[in-house]
């Protein structure tokens, strides 16, 4: 085809908004559907799904999407592709048959690594509940090319939901680097739904159509390049500033590593095209490592928590005496494999109002055996209401233990994983390899030159949050945690490359980053830092004690931090 092919997004995350896939089929023209339902810990809540029924272990939201909409877009010509299949595609696929409206369903499969363990680097140690690799996209060009009208999939990096489509549509090579780097970009930006669309945007006073966003589509071209915009009459906002930060969302260094090649962050190009219309232009990409990613999930153990309120006076002498108090009644705390207690301070002196006055005392306790962390630890908190700090109560009732679960990051060679696809026939094909992969695509490097030459301003400072002129968005990695910043303009840009170092980060974050190691990369071309931190959330979601597990709010806990700011940058 010689036009860009239309590819709606109808769903960021499991759980998503259900009518996303309705108001996109009906808003306005799109050639394909597209969902992204997995996430590292999606696949844990799948695995267990599965445990309990071995016919489960897929997304069920999506067929409720798919009750909604399938029909429709059969009869119009609309094509969906999703990884919604999570740990059983072709259960999801079986299910979409048995619709009834006549789709012809592919499903993809192969990343499921339960049974074949022995190449994961580093060794896998015990028996994970899932065990994925991260396929590419062209199983699902494979698919549409055979006329499938639905295609799902197991685990497929986020982005080949985009990048399958539009290399079906366009006919591309497996080495037409840049182009598929592009559609990466693309499906970069409308995996996570309307976080391209205005949502969760730091500079909220830009989006002056507070209805909830329109999710976004990529209007992906045959070189690669693309649009991304909504349907006219949505809320929210597609502007350079919120594509930016989706660009910036849970990313690492600039070359980006994926199935189907390296992507170069540092190349990316952006430019308002017109009203709630962002083009994209100028990606470059490069070879594909020899590895596939791996995500790895296991079993952890029990946990349990009781959140504990402080009021008013001697805040902290509270704390410890409640701390001490609690593990003499439990009988220390060696009795448990970890425990976590964090004093967390919204109290301030002589407050306004009751709730103003309050602190938690948040403890958090872990073991393999749940009668250890269950009924036992959180009733023993009970036994602190008469006989220990002034004011005591907690934020809920004494509560049973829950599991959790571990995630590692892992690798394997491209040639101990299959994949295959599943035509609508019930016909079987093998994906073949992509012909250069290479074992240092990370280190890959194009020369890109810089696109910003303006100098830092100089003159009079004044002390203001850096978020009066940073933007922010943060994210989970696994244990790591990524804070993109941006800047609008280039003066501002050139301050901020020179303000936020590895030291001033490390500072402005506070004590919990104190032994951590950050990595900070500069991607010029977007006016971007992307700040890692690494192991800031142990062993990933499922298990991390943070009151905010996946770091979503990191990125404007430091836009909140007070810094010197030069004058002639703040409005």
């Amino acid at each position: 085809m010689t036009r860009a092919i239309r590819i709606g997004n109808i769903s960021g995350f499991y759980g998503d908004r259900l009518g996303a896939a309705r108001e996109m089929l009906d808003g306005g023209s799109v050639d394909l559907l597209c969902g992204d339902y997995l996430a590292e810990l999606t696949m844990l809540i799948l695995a267990k799904a599965q445990a309990k029924d071995p016919d489960g272990g897929y997304a069920k939201t999506f067929l409720t999407q798919m009750q909604d909409v399938l029909a429709d877009c059969v009869a119009r010509g609309v094509k969906v592709v999703s990884n919604a299949g999570g740990l059983n595609p072709a259960g999801l696929a079986a299910a979409i048959t048995e619709l009834g409206t006549g789709a012809r369903v592919a499903y993809v499969e192969g990343d499921d690594l339960r049974g074949s363990l022995e190449e994961i680097t580093p060794a896998v140690v015990g028996k994970p509940v899932s065990a994925n690799a991260y396929f590419g996209g062209w199983g699902i060009a494979e698919a549409l090319a055979a006329g499938a009208d639905v295609v799902v999939t197991g685990r497929v990096t986020d982005a080949s939901l985009v990048v399958g489509p539009a290399a079906w549509w366009h006919g591309w090579g497996r080495e037409d680097f840049d182009a598929l780097a592009g559609a990466v970009v693309a499906g970069h930006v409308i995996e996570c739904g309307p976080q391209a669309t205005g949502g969760n945007y730091a500079f909220l006073d830009e989006v002056t159509d507070r209805r909830y966003p329109g999710f976004p589509i990529a209007e992906v071209a045959a070189d690669g390049s693309s649009v991304i915009t909504k349907h006219p009459g949505t809320g929210g906002l597609v502007s350079v500033g919120t594509v930016t930060a989706q660009l910036l969302y849970e990313i690492a260094a600039p070359a980006y590593l994926g199935p189907d090649c390296t992507t170069h962050f540092d190349s990316i190009s952006l430019s308002q095209e017109g009203e709630d219309r962002v083009r994209i232009a100028g990606v470059r990409g490069s070879a594909p490592p020899e590895t596939l990613k791996v995500a790895l999930n296991e079993s952890g153990g029990y946990r349990n928590s009781m959140t504990l309120v402080l009021t008013g006076l001697d805040i902290e002498a509270k704390a410890a005496f409640a701390e001490q108090l609690l593990f003499e009644v439990l009988g220390g705390r060696d009795r448990f494999a970890e425990v976590d207690v964090r004093l967390l301070r919204f109290d301030s002196p002589d407050a306004p109002s009751n709730a103003e006055a309050t602190a938690h005392l948040r403890i958090t306790v872990k073991d393999p055996d749940p009668r250890v962390v269950g009924r036992t630890f959180s009733n023993a908190t009970m036994e602190l209401a008469l006989g220990g700090y002034a004011g005591f109560h907690t934020t809920t009732p004494p509560s049973a233990e829950s599991a959790f679960g571990v995630y590692h990051p892992a690798a394997v060679p491209r040639s101990a994983v299959t994949q295959t696809v599943v035509l609508p026939d019930g016909s079987r094909s093998v994906v073949a390899d992509p012909p250069t992969p290479v074992s240092d695509a990370a280190s890959q490097t194009l020369n890109i030159p810089n696109s910003t030459s303006s100098n830092p301003p100089t003159g009079p400072t004044t002390r203001a949050p850096i978020g009066r002129i940073v933007g922010a968005r943060s994210g989970d990695k696994g244990g790591d945690a990524n804070i993109g910043v941006w800047t609008r303009t280039d003066e501002e840009y050139a301050w901020l490359r020179g303000f936020l170092t590895v030291e001033r980060a490390r500072e402005l974050l506070g004590p919990e980053v104190a032994e951590l190691d950050i990595e900070i990369h500069e991607l010029a071309n977007l006016r971007a830092l992307n700040v890692v931190v690494h192991g800031i959330l142990g062993d990933g979601v499922a298990s991390s004690v943070r009151p905010d597990p996946q770091a979503k709010g990191l990125g404007e806990y430091l836009r909140s931090r007070v810094v010197d700011v030069p004058e002639s940058l703040l409005p």
